[in-house]
């Protein structure tokens, strides 16, 4: 008869999994409050109370760390189907709920005011995963690149105000009047005739 040993359990996380993602939990605090400049890998491996050859053999070095920790998938909905007046409100909807429920983006939006490489992420970010979007919807594909950076500027500017900033009107208003308020405007620049 043979015996076999015991699987892991499936939902057991492997210890480089949690290694990982304390890493990362502790880069992107630290990259926030910080600055990219002035974070280290030595404070941010004490942050996460492992030493920092640990950090080092995850990531390479403080570029690899911080491209890992500032890695944002937007997870922009499917708007396609949605009938074309409605997908401002979807897509206002949505990206309240990604910064209500995601500290990631609001500690990269903190690391790109006050940093290059922080800056190249947004720009990066925000044309590559929002641009196809808004390519389906406007009427001239030429002229998406220009209206995403548009519809970007609405989302980035109401997360600096209210997460970043905390401009108390900002921080007042409830997620629907948020929404009320992006949504036309969004609406606006995907659809609207060229000025």
């Amino acid at each position: 008869m043979k015996i076999e040993a015991p699987a892991d359990p499936p939902s057991a996380p492997r210890r480089s999994d949690a290694t990982r993602a304390a890493i990362l939990h502790a880069a992107r605090e630290r990259f926030a409050t910080d600055g990219y400049e002035r974070a280290t890998i030595r404070a941010i491996a004490r942050d996460a109370g492992i030493d920092p050859s640990m950090v080092m053999r995850y990531y390479g070095n403080k570029e690899g760390l911080f491209a890992a920790a500032c890695a944002v998938d937007l997870r922009i909905p499917e708007v396609g189907a949605l009938p074309t007046k409605h997908v401002g409100a979807v897509l206002a909807a949505h990206f309240f709920d990604r910064w209500e429920q995601d500290e990631v983006l609001t500690a990269v939006l903190r690391v790109a005011v006050t940093n290059a490489a922080g800056a190249e992420r947004i720009r990066a970010m925000f044309p590559a995963q929002l641009g196809p979007v808004v390519a389906g919807i406007c009427p001239d594909p030429a002229d998406a690149p220009r209206r995403a950076a548009l519809v970007a500027s609405q989302f980035l500017g109401m997360a600096l105000a209210r997460y970043v900033l905390h401009l108390p009107p900002a921080v007042e208003m409830s997620r629907d009047e948020v929404i009320a308020w992006l949504a036309p405007t969004v609406q606006r620049y995907l659809t609207a005739e060229s000025p």
